[in-house]
């Protein structure tokens, strides 16, 4: 037979066509799902509640806009709540910090950029107040909603890296939601109260996914505990406002943290990548 002393290598001559394979042997090296690597429920449960805890700060942040505007709740003391939240976050940031001497030089740059923001949002509070006198309501509305969409849509949900890097999509997603902060400020009655809501927005989308990251390698409880205080915060915020919103709300938690894990675990056994010998040779190297 012709396909006597055949071996499948290209370095050497063979009486034999170069995509020539052994008709017994074509489909003794198939394989399925060669790189798969199942996943389980709970793990995945936990990996969701970055998102959950991204929902919840836009969730909670829309609650304080809305008694902002209604005149519900005192500018002064959301003020005072973004302050005292900044400093419990540096210190905590520095708990959970493994480089204490990194961690103490950057502290002190971090306070300094900090009090250039809080009096450059002083200075521009009346001009935000005024941005969109011009524009309607309902195109307010409607373009904060689709820049919330775009934050949460392209926030970065990873875990904290040895090395952390500032990727494309957490700036946009960062930018989208601090303009849709800035549309929002404008519709409020007085500068004070434009000055506050900035100012915790800044602290709610710039700063606390930082203190996300760092707390994504704390042992499991913490994270559990900390999504669960996020989620109860916002949900009680959103319902003395709205029963029909509050529960959308609490559907929309429900699905992102224990369905669509689920759905993802059940969806695994569908999976069939075919691996064999007409896919391109991929070189091993010592």
């Amino acid at each position: 037979m012709l396909s006597v002393g055949w071996n499948k290598v290209l370095w050497e001559r063979q009486p034999f066509p170069d995509n020539y394979i052994h008709p017994r042997s074509f489909l003794s090296s198939l394989r399925r799902n060669p790189n798969f690597k199942p996943y389980t429920y709970w793990p995945l449960v936990l990996l969701c509640c970055a998102i959950t805890q991204h929902l919840a700060t836009i969730f909670t942040f829309l609650a304080v806009f809305v008694r902002l505007k209604e005149r519900w709740l005192d500018a002064r003391v959301l003020l005072w709540v973004s302050i005292v939240s900044f400093f419990g976050g540096c210190a905590l940031c520095e708990i959970l910090s493994s480089n204490t001497v990194r961690g103490a030089s950057t502290g002190s740059k971090t306070i300094k950029s900090s009090l250039l923001v809080f009096l450059a949002l002083m200075g521009l509070s009346p001009v935000l107040r005024t941005l969109t006198a011009a524009t309607s309501s309902d195109s307010i509305w409607a373009l904060s909603a689709c820049l919330f969409l775009l934050n949460a849509l392209l926030a970065d949900y990873s875990s904290m890296k040895p090395v952390p890097q500032e990727r494309l999509t957490s700036v946009l997603s960062m930018n989208a939601a601090i303009s849709s902060s800035v549309v929002l400020a404008s519709r409020l009655p007085d500068d004070l109260a434009v000055f506050a809501l900035v100012l915790f927005a800044v602290q709610l989308f710039a700063l606390f996914p930082i203190l996300r990251h760092r707390l994504q390698v704390t042992p499991q409880v913490v994270q559990i505990l900390f999504t669960l205080t996020l989620c109860v915060l916002s949900f009680v915020l959103t319902v003395s406002l709205s029963v029909s919103v509050a529960s959308i709300y609490a559907g929309i938690l429900i699905t992102v943290t224990f369905v669509a894990p689920g759905v993802l675990v059940w969806a695994q056994k569908y999976k069939n990548e075919i691996r064999g010998p007409w896919d391109v040779a991929v070189p091993r190297l010592n």
